[in-house]
């Protein structure tokens, strides 16, 4: 029975399972915490990493091996290979005022002119969450470390090497899922933009010539070998018979491990809220809605992506100093529309839309709606509405969603699985859940092994099909409230 492991490096955690590279029969698993923050040393994601790999017992065993981590992340490393300073994290927005500046300099002034060339160039209108402005970030704001940059890379990417024994920049490799979030990967062409890049950190072409980019290997290429090398535990690894493959970004890593082939769609409620369509053909929206990633098998995702999701429910919970069950219960309990009690949760700035700076609203209080079970069944309903126009945002670039997938941390809440088919007017299949992400990255070292055109097929488990009438009423509320605190975020 060959062995295969797959580790999701996460904003909060290191996930690590190891399964049956034929069934995916989960063997042994592990998690490790990273620490709290949006800007975060490379160097704690590496000490969880080793700490995962000893609890499940080593790796000796094990075959191959891929990691799926999380999008975005800025490692910027010097000639040595050294991380230069912290990592920005996807969900650090100090590069809010970056992202307009790229967005108008690539349209010469023109915002919306800028903002088409941008999605017509690598898919995606910039936002603060994409790498390329925490780039201009940095050379605008630390002009000496940028100007220490001989390599940038991702955080699976310097994961990856880091298992491979960090031999030189040159060995860098990462996978077109994740190179696509960067801002400065074309999907389509598969292809760095150096021009963008170079327009990032206010140098030219002929500058940023000789800075290191991970090589992008192909969905089941072998990436590299393990090597050995010595833990920050002091501990010798060994890990040169080890099989690594490329790698992905989470959301590709999360919709392999769903299985889900072109036409299908997911809704993850984790610390972020992802809608993540897969897709034959890729998607160019100069809204800047919808961002056209690339998926790990050669297809594309186009994904919309919120920067609050089910932590939305633990603020809620938290006001309300009540345990999670009697939280579904207040929440089931309410009418639909919580008697009119709307609940737009911008709780950390919005990426989808794009309201960096934005803060939440509670409208429609009166004597009878602010009750607890009212207050509960907004906060899910403001959730869900939230999902919804991701949802809608990605039919606008002529995806079908007739049904959708709903997975994450946030499916542990009964209301939230409850009430999503009646707010998002669709089907809903929730399944077990599971380490999607890491499952995806052991689905993807699999098929590294046994090579082939398309990724094993593992049962996914026992699915719950749930359905609901429709209730338009409690969108349309919705929608009402969210236009209020756009208006004044844009000065209208």
């Amino acid at each position: 029975m060959a062995l295969v492991a797959g580790v999701d490096s996460s904003t909060q955690s290191c996930k690590l399972v190891v399964r049956d590279a034929a069934t995916g029969a989960l063997v042994r698993e592990a998690k490790a915490s990273h620490p709290d923050g949006s800007e975060v040393h490379p160097d704690h994601w590496w000490t969880a990493l080793n700490e995962v790999i000893d609890a499940v017992g080593g790796l000796d065993d094990v075959a191959a091996l891929s990691v799926g981590g999380q999008q975005h992340g800025m490692v910027v490393l010097d000639a040595d290979g050294e991380v230069i300073r912290p990592a920005l994290l996807w969900n650090d927005t100090r590069s809010a005022g970056a992202a307009r500046d790229l967005i108008r300099e690539l349209g010469d002034g023109d915002e919306a002119a800028g903002a088409k060339a941008w999605a017509d160039a690598v898919g995606s209108v910039l936002v603060a969450s994409l790498t390329i402005t925490k780039l201009r970030w940095l050379a605008d704001h630390e002009p000496e470390n940028a100007a220490r940059i001989a390599a940038i890379c991702l955080p699976h990417d310097w994961l990856t090497w880091k298992l491979s024994g960090a031999a030189s920049l040159d060995t860098l490799v990462t996978d077109r899922s994740d190179a696509s979030g960067t801002g400065y990967f074309d999907s389509v062409a598969n292809s760095y933009r150096r021009d963008l890049l170079a327009l990032a950190l206010h140098r030219s072409e002929a500058e940023v010539a000789d800075i290191v980019l991970p090589r992008v290997v192909g969905p089941h290429e072998e990436a590299a070998r393990g090597g050995a090398f010595t833990t920050p535990t002091g501990k010798a690894r060994d890990l040169t018979h080890l099989v690594l493959g490329p790698g992905c970004g989470d959301n590709a890593g999360a919709a392999l491990g769903l299985g889900l082939r072109p036409g299908a769609t997911s809704v993850s409620l984790g610390t972020s809220g992802v809608v993540a369509a897969v897709s034959a053909t890729p998607t160019h929206d100069a809204s800047g809605l919808v961002t056209g990633f690339a998926d790990a098998t050669g297809a594309f995702l186009p994904l919309a992506c919120t920067l609050n999701a089910a932590r939305i429910l633990d603020a809620a919970k938290q006001v309300l100093g009540v345990s999670y069950d009697e939280f579904d219960r207040l929440a089931l309990s309410a009418e639909p529309g919580a008697a009119g009690l709307v609940h737009v949760p911008y709780l950390e700035g919005e990426r989808t839309p794009n309201l960096p700076e934005a803060t939440g609203m509670l409208t429609g209080m009166t004597l009878a709606s602010l009750t607890p079970a009212n207050y509960a069944r907004a906060a899910v309903e403001g959730l869900l509405c939230l999902m919804g126009a991701c949802v809608d945002a990605v039919r606008g670039q002529g995806v079908e969603v007739d049904a959708v997938t709903l997975v994450g941390g946030g499916v542990k809440w009964a209301c939230a699985r409850e009430l999503a088919p009646a707010v998002l007017a669709v089907p809903v299949d929730v399944p077990e859940p599971g380490e999607y992400v890491a499952n995806g990255a052991a689905k993807q070292a699999a098929w590294v092994l046994a090579g082939g055109e398309e990724p094993p097929v593992w049962e996914l488990g026992p699915v719950e099909h749930l359905t609901a009438e429709p209730q338009p009423q409690v969108r349309a509320a919705y929608d009402a409230a969210a236009a209020i605190v756009a208006a004044s975020q844009q000065g209208d």
